[in-house]
């Protein structure tokens, strides 16, 4: 045979096999990695609203123990410090015992607890089907403290 009557032998196409499993791989994982990107960032904020209720607890509680104190001044440190963490318009809701700071005994321990649902913070990046968070889940900060003497 001369160089110009070469038989051609039909090449295999391995290329174009390799392409169609690697879609079919990455149509197979990508919806799981989606999942636990957004279930990382819905649990992650979780803990960051969940950390800045019990903080704001904690101060009001903080505001709450002296002998001056009145249930204003504590609303304020609250709002304060819900609206530092953009949360002011969450729906939260506050409790003292007893109801009026102001009129707690020295050595009476004050209790203040904020609530707020979940449903109402921000927004939701994975569904309670797919294993993230209910709405319905009430976030909750309390914290107690000893009234303070005049």
């Amino acid at each position: 045979m001369s160089n110009s009557q070469q038989v051609l032998v039909p090449r295999r196409r391995t290329h174009n096999a390799r392409r169609a499993s690697s879609v079919l791989e990455l149509c197979l994982v990508l919806p799981i990695l989606l999942m636990l990107s957004f279930g990382i960032v819905d649990y992650g904020y979780f803990l960051y609203v969940k950390n800045t209720v019990q903080g704001a607890a904690e101060a009001a509680a903080r505001a709450a123990i002296p002998a001056t104190a009145t249930n204003s001044s504590v609303n304020t440190v609250i709002t304060n410090m819900m609206a530092a963490a953009g949360l002011q318009n969450s729906g939260y809701t506050v409790a003292f015992s007893p109801t009026d700071v102001s009129t707690a005994a020295a050595g009476a321990t004050v209790t203040v607890t904020i609530a707020v649902s979940w449903g109402n913070v921000g927004t939701h990046t994975l569904s309670a089907g797919y294993g993230g968070i209910s709405n319905s889940k009430q976030i909750t900060g309390a914290a107690v403290m000893i009234k303070e003497s005049s």
